[in-house]
């Protein structure tokens, strides 16, 4: 039932040409109408702190005691039982009672409908009537409430079935990723033996082949299990020391222009100082944005990092140039499996390097911001706190 039904029921039920009573077994008025109110001069606020007896003159309460109280319990109905209620100025005003017993999750309770004696019949009737119709219209409303009960109680057991294979799904992952990663790292340092000892040229591309597949493996097996950290563990993990950032940063950049030798990789410092950062993170996240970099950025152009300080903190960019990246991605860029376009190549990994940053940067005390622009390209700009 929507909001202009149940408006419409309310207004029925205050304003019905008969009184309406809900009453529990003790006589507690649960509910009664303003028509009610106006036959017997109370304000509304005042007639429901009372109970039905008060209403009655005390022959009144004699008789529901021994008549129609009973009855209506064994028979489950009364009609037109005659009847007194009292006026706020203390006259008597002569009714004619109808009434039904009903059952709900509340308890039981008796629907009540008073005619005044004074009207005739057929108006007697029509108000009869209108207190049927009222209670179809309650009815419809108490089972619409239930089935959005119902609804509410299957969408949340959904829910729960959902959570627990994510929770799963993520456990699954993380035990994979820790078990590959020491497999990979044995082959990594067996290739790397070979293609020292090895005197064939087409030998050792080979191996550094499998050195350069084995690398990229490996660093989407870190983002992996930092992701397991993230969502199932105590988050992202950091080890402060005190580093010279440029030095840290142009030691990524070396390691980096082996791992991407077609790229163009530079790096200008503004000032030089020691910080207290991870070195192994600022590693990894130097990385990844280099990496996405050399994935979506214009090779014919250098990727350039720029390191930078101040009172609050250092700043690393990374930029490059090449299209800008779409606005419908901004919203999710920094969340897990975003990618910046759906292309396939050999650097793009699981969609987890930019989720990675901001883990770091955070675990920091920073943040990480972003820019992109077709003219002037695209620039991630880490603080670190």
């Amino acid at each position: 039932m929507d909001n202009t039904a149940l408006l419409s029921t309310q207004a029925f039920f205050e304003h019905a040409p008969c009184a309406l009573v809900v009453m529990a077994p003790d006589g507690t008025l649960v509910r009664c109408n303003q028509t009610l109110a106006d036959w017997l001069g109370y304000d509304s606020a005042t007639l429901h702190a009372m109970s039905f007896d008060q209403l009655l003159p005390a022959d009144g309460r004699v008789f529901l005691l021994t008549h129609w109280g009973p009855l209506l319990n064994m028979q489950g109905s009364i009609s037109e039982v005659k009847i007194a209620l009292r006026h706020r100025d203390g006259r008597k005003l002569p009714m004619l009672l109808s009434g039904v017993r009903r059952e709900s999750d509340d308890g039981i309770r008796y629907h009540l409908a008073l005619f005044s004696a004074l009207e005739s019949t057929s108006s007697g009737k029509a108000a009869l009537e209108a207190m049927q119709r009222a209670e179809e219209m309650l009815a419809q409303k108490i089972e619409a409430e239930s089935a959005l009960q119902r609804a509410q109680a299957e969408l949340a057991a959904a829910y729960q079935e959902v959570q627990r294979r994510a929770v799963f799904s993520e456990q699954m992952v993380a035990i994979a990723s820790h078990d590959l990663k020491n497999p990979l790292t044995a082959i990594q340092m067996a290739a790397s033996m070979l293609k020292r000892d090895l005197p064939n040229d087409r030998a050792r591309r080979l191996l550094a082949g499998i050195d350069n597949s084995t690398e990229r493996a490996l660093r989407m097996i870190v983002d992996l299990l930092d992701f397991a950290s993230v969502r199932l563990g105590p988050g992202m993990t950091i080890r402060r020391e005190r580093v010279d950032l440029v030095r840290a940063v142009d030691y990524s950049i070396s390691e980096l222009k082996v791992a991407f030798p077609d790229a163009q990789i530079r790096h200008y410092a503004r000032g030089r100082r020691v910080v207290q950062v991870d070195p192994d993170r600022l590693q990894q996240l130097i990385g990844n944005l280099v990496a996405n970099g050399v994935a979506y950025g214009d090779l014919r152009y250098p990727i350039t990092l720029t390191t930078d300080f101040s009172d609050d903190g250092a700043v690393v960019s990374v930029h490059n140039h090449g299209a800008a990246i779409d606005d419908a991605l901004l919203p999710t860029l920094f969340e897990p499996m975003t990618r910046g376009s759906d292309c396939q190549d050999t650097v793009r990994s699981v969609g987890l390097g930019l989720f990675i940053v901001k883990k770091i940067a955070e675990a920091h005390g920073g943040s990480v911001s972003m820019c992109s622009d077709e003219v002037l390209g695209t620039r991630f700009e880490v603080w670190l706190g």
